[in-house]
C-alpha cells in the first residue's frame, strides 16, 4: 500500500488541502489530549518550511450534518495548533464551504495556515455530495491525506474530495503520519520479523473476529486478555463466574477456537484472574482465582501467573502488535496485567523488536502508564488500526498516488 508522500511533492507557492484527524477530547473548550494534533506537525511543517500554504480539514465528534454546533467546534483546536506551530492559524467561519471560508482560502500566502470548521457540520460530508466535494477540492492545488484515524471511512473529505481533485489532475498524496502508520501496520502484516506475537484484549470477541481470523495464519502466538477472554474460556467449558460472555461472543469464540486448532499459531488464554464481586474500583470483594472463577465473581484483569507467562512470550518476540488492554486499566486494582504486558513490549523493543500499539484504549493505556515513548509505533487510529490489522482495504488510501 506504498503511496507517494507530501515530502516527495513540490509545494512552494501551492495550497495544500490536507485532511487531518483533530478529533480530540474537548471539555468546555479545553483540550484533554492533544496527541493527534502533535502527530500531524511533521506533515504541516514539511509544507510550511518549503513555502507552501495549508488548508486543513478535520471532523470533531459526531454532529449530524445539520449545521454549526458550538460543542463540536474546532476553534479550540485552531488555538492549540497555533501554539504548537508558533504561528497564527486562521479560523474564518462556522461553515467550511461558505463565502467567508472561500475568500480566506483565496487570500492565503505561502507559510500561512487555515483550519476549516468541522466538516461534519456539512450534510455533504457523510453523503459525499459532488457539489460539496467540488467546493472543497477547489481550495487546494494538492490533496494530502494525513488522517489515519478516519482512513477506513469513505466520508466526503476522505474520499469524494480526493476523487474530485484526482479527476482534475491534482496530486493526491499521503501525509507523513499516514505514511508512518501504513509502513508499521502494513509491515506487521506483510513481512513480520519472527517470532510474531499479537496481544489482544478489550471487551468483545465479536469486534475482533476478522482480526483474529486474519492473524491466525500469520502470527506465531496470539495472547488473549481482557473481557474478551471469558467467552473463549466459557466455550471451553471453564467456569467464569459472572464475567461478561454473551451468547454471540461465546459462539464466535468457539468458531475461532476451531480455526486455531487447525492453524500453526498458538492461542493463549488466561490461566488465572484478578476478580471482584462488583464492577467498581473500590467496592466489592476482590480475589485471585486459578482457572475456575467462583460464583458471583467477575474477571477484571489477567492474574499473576498469566502476567508472567505472557511477558515471557512477548520478550522473545521480534514483532509485537497490541490491540486492547488486559483488564480495566483505568482502575489501579485491575491495571497490573496491562502494565506488565506493556512493559514487556518496551523491553522487547529495547532488544531490537518492532512493537506496535494499535490505537484506541491500548494507546490510552500506554500514555497513562508513561510508556508510549518506549514502543516503535503508537497508532493514532483505534478503529482504523483494527480494520487494517483485520486485512480490510481502505478505499481512501487506495485512491492516493502510488509511490
Amino acid at each position: 500500500m506504498a503511496k507517494k508522500t507530501i515530502a516527495q511533492i513540490e509545494v512552494s507557492g501551492k495550497r495544500v488541502l490536507c485532511r487531518v484527524d483533530f478529533n480530540v477530547p474537548i471539555d468546555e473548550g479545553v483540550i484533554g489530549d492533544d496527541r493527534r494534533i502533535r502527530e500531524a506537525l511533521p506533515t504541516l511543517r514539511s509544507v510550511l518550511d518549503r513555502g507552501g500554504s495549508l488548508v486543513l480539514m478535520s471532523h470533531l465528534g459526531r454532529p449530524e450534518g445539520k449545521g454549526y454546533e458550538a460543542v463540536y467546534s474546532l476553534k479550540p483546536v485552531a488555538a492549540r495548533l497555533g501554539e504548537l506551530l508558533g504561528r497564527q492559524v486562521q479560523f474564518p467561519s462556522t461553515d467550511c464551504t461558505d463565502a467567508a471560508s472561500s475568500a480566506a482560502v483565496a487570500a492565503l500566502k505561502p507559510g500561512e495556515v487555515l483550519l476549516l470548521e468541522n466538516v461534519r457540520f456539512a450534510k455533504g460530508e457523510k453523503k459525499g455530495e459532488p457539489a460539496y466535494a467540488a467546493a472543497l477540492g477547489a481550495y487546494g492545488h494538492i490533496y494530502c491525506n494525513d488522517a489515519f484515524g478516519t482512513a477506513h471511512r469513505q466520508d466526503g473529505s476522505m474520499y469524494a474530495v480526493a476523487k474530485e481533485m484526482k479527476a482534475n489532475d491534482k496530486p493526491c498524496v499521503a501525509g507523513l503520519l499516514l505514511d508512518k502508520e501504513l509502513r508499521y501496520l502494513g509491515g506487521a502484516l506483510a513481512k513480520p520479523a519472527r517470532p510474531f506475537v499479537v496481544v489482544l484484549g478489550g471487551a468483545k470477541v465479536s469486534d475482533k473476529i476478522a482480526l483474529i481470523e486474519n492473524m491466525l495464519p500469520k502470527a506465531d502466538q496470539i495472547l488473549v486478555g481482557g473481557a474478551m477472554a471469558y467467552p473463549f474460556l466459557k466455550a471451553q467449558g471453564k467456569q467464569i463466574g459472572s464475567s461478561r460472555a454473551s451468547d454471540e461472543d461465546v459462539a464466535a469464540a468457539k468458531g475461532l477456537l476451531d480455526l486455531a486448532g487447525k492453524a500453526r499459531c498458538e492461542l493463549f488464554l488466561p490461566e488465572d484472574h484478578v476478580c471482584s464481586t462488583v464492577f467498581s474500583q473500590t467496592e466489592g470483594e476482590k480475589k485471585i482465582f486459578d482457572h475456575a472463577i467462583g460464583e458471583g465473581f467477575m474477571g477484571l484483569d489477567i492474574g499473576p501467573k498469566t502476567q508472567v507467562r505472557y511477558a515471557l512470550v512477548i520478550k522473545k518476540a521480534k514483532t509485537v502488535v497490541w490491540n486492547g488492554p488486559m483488564g480495566v486499566f483505568e482502575w489501579a486494582s485491575f491495571r497490573v496485567g496491562t502494565q506488565i504486558v506493556a512493559q514487556a513490549m518496551v523491553d522487547a523493543t529495547k532488544g531490537g523488536a518492532v512493537s506496535i500499539v494499535g490505537g484506541g484504549d491500548s494507546a490510552s493505556a500506554a500514555e497513562m502508564l508513561h510508556l508510549a515513548g518506549g514502543f516503535s509505533h503508537v497508532s493514532t487510529g483505534g478503529g482504523a488500526s483494527l480494520e487494517m490489522l483485520s486485512g480490510k482495504p481502505f478505499a481512501s488510501v487506495e485512491l492516493l498516488d502510488g509511490a
